[in-house]
């Protein structure tokens, strides 16, 4: 076991409603020269546009706005970004949406101390050294970005969709506030209960023993985003519902959980291959890999975690044998997504062929051995791609 680790994450957070009262004095903080960066203005349909110009202007703020930024954010996008920064001599960025929105905006504030091109912080042809202070305002629980320090993002011209981080991109100040999320549509919520169950996944499918209790908090996150889930689809104006799963989102992939713990992740990059190609919901995609990425690597060896799993959070009976619980949890699992959440449970369903697997997959292991619960290759991916179809 190995239980030493540093967890310092300084990202101060506003939860629940009506918390923007506080919004322009911690801009203020940083900055009188405010960038607003959104995605596609459905901001402005809850109202919450409004709201906020309203109160940075009120206090005096400078408020430029960029808006349109992609589902799965391109870098060309924040390039130009990162140019309207320049040219305004922004202060501090406030982004206003969900991973997506947040992730480039993150890249936007790195990308004002850099010459080139924001995909050279990607391949390794610059090193992030500092960043604008960052501001969020969450509208979608799902990537956990208003709490880390890392972002992805897609480059259209060459088909890589590519993951880095520094802690300079941790944001500041972040707003959590559930009925923000009360219009976002049961697709969304399903892939972003999805997203978060897989940052949960990457981590606790370990075969490094660590503490029990990190165990255990995981194991409490998968339980309330399976519980809550289906609750916020059919009932999407239910707080309780939006809380948890907003503040599980957070607690997913801010650090805590990783504890002792150090692997690689394996769903991500293959999924990061798939949405590279064909730009479907990042979500989405992980809940078509991970059972049958489970499915794959079961063994003797990798087993009776399985079985905690489908023990601990689907309340499978403990005296199960290790392989039989652990194909049942599996098949759980998949009932959650595909039967409960709705999901599309096939690459096929939605458009995706064996057509790119070869070089998706020699991406998403960027031509060696992703070292995860269970080592994969390029064969193990596409074999896994293929049980997906």
């Amino acid at each position: 076991m190995n239980s030493s680790f540093v967890y310092h994450v300084p990202t101060k957070i506003y939860f629940g409603e009506n918390q923007l009262a506080n919004l322009a004095s911690e801009l203020k903080v940083y900055g009188t020269r405010v960038l607003i960066t959104y995605g596609g203005g459905s901001i402005k349909k809850i109202g919450l546009y409004d709201k906020v110009m309203a109160a940075l202007k009120d206090q005096g703020l400078t408020v430029f706005e960029f808006s349109g930024i992609e589902p799965n954010p391109r870098h060309s996008t924040i390039n130009k970004a990162i140019a309207l920064c320049k040219q305004e001599s922004i202060d501090v960025l406030l982004a206003i949406g969900g991973g997506s929105t947040i992730d480039a905006t993150k890249f936007i504030g790195a990308g004002v101390f850099h010459d080139g091109d924001v995909w050279d912080f990607f391949i390794g042809k610059a090193k992030i050294t500092k960043s604008l202070p960052i501001l969020t305002i969450l509208t979608l629980a799902a990537a956990g970005s208003e709490m880390d320090a890392g972002g992805v993002v897609t480059n259209l011209d060459s088909d890589d969709k590519l993951a880095t981080g520094h802690p300079s991109l941790l944001p500041k100040v972040s707003f959590l506030d559930p009925t923000n999320t009360y219009s976002v549509s049961p697709y969304q919520t399903a892939c972003g209960c999805a997203d978060i169950l897989s940052h949960i996944f990457e981590v606790y499918f370990n075969l490094e023993p660590d503490l029990f209790m990190l165990d255990t908090v995981m194991e409490g996150l998968m339980r309330t985003i399976i519980k809550y889930g289906p609750i916020a689809i059919k009932d999407p104006n239910n707080y309780e519902a939006r809380a948890n799963i907003m503040w599980a989102s957070s607690w997913a992939i801010n650090g805590f959980i990783e504890g002792g713990k150090d692997q690689a992740w394996s769903c991500h990059p293959m999924e990061h291959s798939l949405s590279a190609y064909y730009d479907i919901t990042h979500g989405l995609g992980l809940a078509i890999l991970t059972p049958r990425w489970l499915q794959h690597v079961l063994n003797e060896k990798t087993a009776p975690r399985i079985k905690q799993f489908g023990v601990q959070v689907f309340g499978l009976d403990s005296t199960l044998p290790s392989m039989i619980a652990s194909k049942m949890a599996i098949e759980r699992l998949s009932d959650f997504l595909f039967e409960e959440m709705k999901l599309q449970s096939h690459l096929e369903d939605v458009g995706i062929d064996e057509t790119h697997f070869d070089i998706m997959a020699q991406k998403a292991c960027r031509g060696r051995t992703i070292h995860g619960f269970q080592p994969l290759k390029k064969e193990d991916i596409i074999s896994i791609y293929r049980r997906c179809l």
